[in-house]
């Protein structure tokens, strides 16, 4: 969706003098969160907002002084949202049920929420350092708050284990974020619940040994191609795209000059679009093979899987680019991606269904992205630690799948 399809109302019109609407900052905020979970924080005006909402662009600087106040707000409201959702009344004593009311705040608060969700997993790093703690601390609040009720029901786990299905329950239920599919309400608070609840009752494998843990591989100074799109990728991640230059991706690559980039690629789009295109491919990539080289679909999906958690950690701020900076991608390549996206999602799910054959397309969708954002989310907080080795993930990531 951008900004121009937005359906707030306008105001209303009474004696030929216009309105304006009790619900004006609710309007704005609604709008505003669309059009930075399209477009990216960056891709988005004071204008296109004003636009989108049929109002000048004063009248909007009346309600708030800059752009970086709407997403702020917006932000910390999400924020706060999740934090009061997630609250289980004194009456509530029972622990699995003190998690499943806590599963189900999470739940509803994203699904009221999805735009502005998009924002508080990607866009977060724009926010100013202390706004950014405050962020950081209301999803602490709401780890900690899976954690204790975690505790009483597993409690041979060590803090650091609860922290980590934690982290992945979070991950389960904001995956809803990063994609469009649609499910009734009650038919996602019953599938994502259980398979978060599935990853509770689970016994998690040991910790990964040093030998077990992800080693990246080191690009030779020569192949330029390779080290000039694994440095723009490592830039995009920790900066972010708009704020990357291709003066500084070549000093990072150890070139000379800018004007050296153009020996390969035609500007930092180009990059950017190829990192994505790889990305997309080695998912896609992967499907045909697995399939043809095993007997049945869980097999399949037991490479794909292990594929897939190696492919993230490996490359963990690829992984990251690939959602947070879709907007950026040239317009021409986006259709492209989206189809290659969708199709490989489609596969996944199939073999899902054919061996959890109860599940609809949708739900089978729903629970490949899941699985999809869960690793994301483990490689970013955990990195390249025991703790979350690719032997757990992919462990995990089985039991959003497969239940």
């Amino acid at each position: 969706m951008n900004v121009g399809e937005s359906r707030v109302a306008r105001g209303s019109v009474v004696d030929g003098v216009r309105r304006r609407p009790k619900n004006r900052r609710a309007q704005i905020a609604a709008t505003s969160a669309a059009a930075f979970g399209a477009a990216g924080y960056h891709g988005v005006s004071m204008e296109d907002i004003a636009a989108a909402l049929g109002i000048s662009s004063a009248a909007l600087y009346r309600h708030y002084p800059s752009k970086y106040a709407l997403f702020r707000e917006e932000l910390l409201r999400v924020g706060q949202a999740f934090t009061t959702a997630v609250e289980v009344p004194a009456e509530v004593r029972s622990a699995p049920e003190r998690l499943r009311h806590r599963l189900a705040g999470l739940i509803g608060a994203t699904l009221e929420n999805r735009a502005t969700v998009t924002l508080v997993r990607w866009e977060g790093r724009y926010l100013e350092p202390a706004d950014r703690a405050v962020l950081d601390r209301q999803q602490s609040s709401v780890l900690a708050g899976f954690d204790r009720e975690l505790a009483v029901l597993r409690p041979e786990l060590s803090a650091e284990e609860l922290r980590l299905v934690s982290t992945a329950m979070f991950g389960v239920v904001t995956s809803l974020a990063d994609h469009h599919a649609a499910l009734p309400a009650r038919a996602v608070h019953k599938l994502l619940g259980s398979a978060c609840m599935s990853l509770l009752e689970c016994e998690l494998p040991p910790a990964a040994t040093a030998s077990e843990q992800s080693v990246r591989a080191q690009i030779p100074a020569a192949f330029k191609h390779e080290l000039l799109l694994r440095k723009a990728v490592e830039l995009f991640h920790e900066r972010g795209y708009p704020n990357v230059s291709v003066e500084d991706i070549a000093s990072a690559a150890g070139l000379s000059a800018a004007s050296a980039v153009y020996r390969f690629y035609r500007g930092k789009s180009d990059i950017l679009a190829a990192a994505f295109r790889r990305a997309a491919d080695r998912v896609s990539g992967a499907i045909g093979p697995a399939v043809a080289s095993t007997p049945h679909s869980a097999a399949a999906l037991d490479v794909l899987i292990d594929q897939f958690v190696a492919d993230t950690f490996d490359e963990r701020a690829l992984a990251v680019v690939y959602y947070a900076e879709f907007g950026h991608v040239p317009a021409e390549e986006r259709a492209v991606l989206r189809n290659i996206q969708r199709l490989s999602v489609q596969e996944w799910a199939r073999l899902v269904r054919e061996v959890r054959p109860a599940l609809t397309p949708a739900e089978a969708r729903f629970l490949v992205h899941a699985a999809f954002a869960m690793v994301i989310d483990l490689g970013q907080a955990f990195g390249n630690t025991p703790l979350a080795g690719r032997a757990r993930v992919g462990f995990l990531m089985r039991r959003v799948l497969l239940g």
